[in-house]
């Protein structure tokens, strides 16, 4: 008789998981297509375009949530913050009422700024993180994306569009940078055959 898996059985699984490279890649892939999406579709109507950065905040915050079981217990914080974080923005994004220029630009300059922070907090922090450098780069990108879409609001949707697009592409880029060095990380670590890294990135 098969015994239900119990909290813990889950909890690992969500731990192997997440420090998968591929899983990893996974916030890279869903930043990268609305980011192409936005840039090879400018016109594309305010609906549309808040469609799709919430379905992107949707997507990066379910990837980043489990990420965060591959980390010890007194290092989850900050990663299940920026996870929340992602999920609520993208719920307000596919709120029809709050569907305008100036509160799309809010949500999004104010997610990219506290989730850079944090990412950036990260890599300071954990002095045994593989890659620090890359991860760290990653928080700066966040971090200057988040000012530039709060300090400088698109007047159109247009204009918007092309904005959000080329960071998202950049932020997508930079993802799949940490993505490909947690895999060199984990190959180093355990070059036989797959296991548990000492410590996971944000």
């Amino acid at each position: 008789m098969t015994m239900p898996r119990g909290p813990e059985d889950s909890a690992d699984v969500l731990a192997r998981l997440g420090r998968s490279w591929t899983w990893l890649l996974g916030p890279a892939v869903a930043t990268l297509v609305p980011g192409v999406l936005m840039l090879v579709w400018p016109d594309a109507t305010l609906h549309v375009l808040a469609v799709l950065i919430g379905l992107y905040l949707l997507a990066t915050g379910a990837f980043r949530f489990v990420a965060v079981f591959a980390r010890e217990g007194h290092e989850r914080l900050p990663g299940l913050l920026v996870a929340v974080l992602f999920v609520l923005a993208g719920v307000l994004c596919l709120r029809n009422p709050l569907q305008t220029i100036a509160a799309l630009s809010l949500i999004v300059g104010a997610v990219w700024l506290v989730s850079g922070v944090l990412t950036l907090y990260t890599a300071l922090a954990l002095r045994d993180l593989p890659h620090r450098g890359v991860l760290a780069a990653a928080g700066v990108l966040g971090i200057v994306a988040g000012i530039v879409v709060l300090a400088l609001p698109a007047e159109s949707a247009h204009a918007l569009t092309r904005l959000l697009g080329l960071w998202l592409v950049l932020l997508g880029l930079t993802e799949a940078a940490v993505a490909l060095a947690w895999r060199a990380a984990l190959r180093r670590t355990h070059p036989t055959g797959p296991g548990a890294a000492p410590t996971a990135p944000a």
